[in-house]
């Protein structure tokens, strides 16, 4: 299976967290259209902005993870993301909390600002969904993970777009159903996350073994230095 479709189903499964969790913000933009298609068109252009953020948050991430590569670090970082990513499945599978934090906290207090700021003054659904990309959140944390562990920027940004991608579909049917699923559904679907997350975390923990296993534990690629020696 490719990197990208894992990135996708991590999407498509989060996005069940995602209708209880940024559902609600995408509600209180109030589409100012009647016609049915133009609603959609302003859902999709709220969607399509968070996809963008993701993007952009691979591509900035995906330059840390290229210096990682061209370190020799990256089979490190990929067993201690894994081993970080298990841990919080299995934190959240026995629900143990976890210490909130603080720095991550004051950082996103201008995002908060911002999202209050263009709610107020109507500023459309694509701007809404661009700072929504930017709210803390446990998927995309996990979607960032894996793009840390891929050998460029670009491809780390390919990674988040499939990682929006997946979240597409659901999110837009909850957006302009005004959540047709009901929390019962979410619950039992999110009851599922951890196991999923444990999952994820062997997956980077094998990536890391370089088992020359294709997909699944590629062998290690030799870095760019070593080839300039």
């Amino acid at each position: 299976m490719s990197i990208n479709w894992i990135a996708f189903f991590i999407g498509l499964f989060g996005s069940v967290h995602c209708i209880g969790m940024c559902g609600p913000l995408a509600f209180a933009v109030p589409s100012l259209h009647t016609r049915w298609w133009l609603i959609v068109a302003d859902k999709l252009l709220y969607n399509l902005g968070r996809i963008i953020t993701y993007s952009f948050l691979g591509l900035l991430i995906g330059f840390a993870g290229r210096q990682l590569w061209l370190s020799g670090l990256q089979q490190g970082v990929s067993l201690l993301t894994g081993l970080l990513v298990i841990m919080a499945g299995i934190a959240r599978l026995f629900r143990i909390r976890l210490a909130r934090n603080k720095t991550l906290s004051v950082l996103l207090i201008p995002v908060n600002k911002s999202l209050k700021y263009a709610l107020q003054h109507k500023a459309g659904h694509f701007i809404v969904g661009l700072l929504n990309g930017f709210l803390p959140c446990g998927f995309v944390y996990l979607a960032l993970a894996g793009a840390v562990n891929t050998v460029s920027p670009l491809t780390a940004a390919r990674f988040m777009f499939f990682f929006g991608l997946g979240t597409f579909p659901l999110m837009l049917l909850a957006t302009i159903s005004s959540g047709f699923m009901g929390p019962a559904v979410r619950r039992r679907i999110n009851s599922a996350m951890p196991y999923l997350m444990i999952c994820l975390g062997f997956w980077f923990v094998l990536r890391g073994l370089n088992l020359n296993i294709p997909y699944l534990s590629p062998a290690k690629q030799q870095s760019a230095t070593a080839i300039c020696k």
